[in-house]
């Protein structure tokens, strides 16, 4: 069956899309993926989303984007894209064996936050591991916490979370920073931050129903460990966007985000949209997620008002 619109993704920007396109009448069919949610079902309490004055849970809030989209006619799917062909017209994209058909497609894939590979970074994330400040720091008001990395974006944590935290540690593996020498410079003339230098996160100790207590730190230049005790773990290593299915396809820039036409949501395949962290290494947040969302939505469908049959 030709479809007119499918969505690859179902964070907030892929759902967002699904609402509108339903809305347009357009039928979506939404392939939500491994993570169906996106990175918000890894979040616990989501405060800075309107509409929800009283905090909502990040799956809770998953769940009524999915539920409006599919109100208005969204076929939504827990399956996974394995293939994409955008060489011609109509677009293929495959789910192991089963082929699909579509006038246009919308890339919401998202990114993932690079992690230490931990398993009990898994388990706590969400419960005093976080890979967003800006989404989290709120809960650690008065606390100790530790950010992991050592660029540009360990720096803008760390000052962002001096906002709330007590004191903040950064850990990190090597003697010296690789972010730009502003970034540093602010960091470094911060009271509240300190830095343990050449020191890796062995493991993290605490509950789900605690939080975090602590960690182990382990020297990378000397077999010396000791624990470091902390309310809160930060990674700022960095996102990796969720690409690897349009390598040969679309164009990219070198952190491999989807590259979008100016003030659009347009690659470079005409009728093949991109919104959300996919695209955005900038701002990252549910909020701006669905707003290009929409604007991938109503850019889909003037594609497909406009396009001639």
């Amino acid at each position: 069956m030709n479809r007119k619109v499918i969505i690859i993704g179902s964070g907030p920007a892929g759902l967002t899309a699904a609402l509108y396109t339903a809305r347009a009448n357009l039928k979506p069919l939404v392939f939500e993926g491994s993570q169906p949610g996106g990175q918000l079902t890894i979040t616990t309490d989501v405060e800075n989303f309107p509409g929800f004055p009283d905090g909502i849970m990040g799956p809770k809030l998953m769940d009524l984007f999915r539920k409006q989209a599919e109100r208005f006619g969204a076929e939504c799917y827990f399956e996974h894209v394995t293939r994409i062909d955008f060489s011609k017209k109509p677009y293929r994209v495959w789910v192991a064996d089963k082929e699909y058909q579509s006038e246009s497609i919308i890339i919401a894939t998202g990114a993932t936050a690079k992690m230490l590979g931990l398993e009990s970074e898994k388990e706590l994330m969400g419960f005093g591991v976080s890979a967003c400040a800006t989404c989290d720091g709120f809960f650690f008001k008065e606390k100790k916490v530790l950010v992991v990395g050592g660029g540009d974006s360990a720096m803008e944590e760390a000052n962002y979370l001096t906002k709330f935290a007590s004191e903040v540690v950064i850990v990190h593996r090597r003697d010296e920073f690789r972010a730009s020498k502003i970034m540093i410079d602010r960091a470094m003339s911060n009271p509240k931050i300190r830095v343990l230098w050449n020191s890796s996160i062995q493991e993290i100790f605490g509950s789900q129903e605690k939080g975090v207590r602590s960690v182990m730190i382990k020297k990378t230049d000397s077999d010396e460990k000791f624990e470091e005790k902390c309310d809160g773990v930060f990674m700022a290593i960095g996102h990796k966007p969720n690409t690897e299915l349009f390598s040969k396809t679309l164009e990219m820039d070198d952190s491999g985000y989807l590259i979008t036409k100016k003030d659009s949501t347009l690659t470079n395949i005409e009728g093949v949209f991109a919104c959300g962290d996919v695209q955005d290494h900038v701002y990252r947040q549910a909020i701006t997620a669905a707003g290009s969302g929409c604007m991938s939505a109503i850019d889909a469908e003037r594609y497909l008002e406009n396009s001639v049959e």
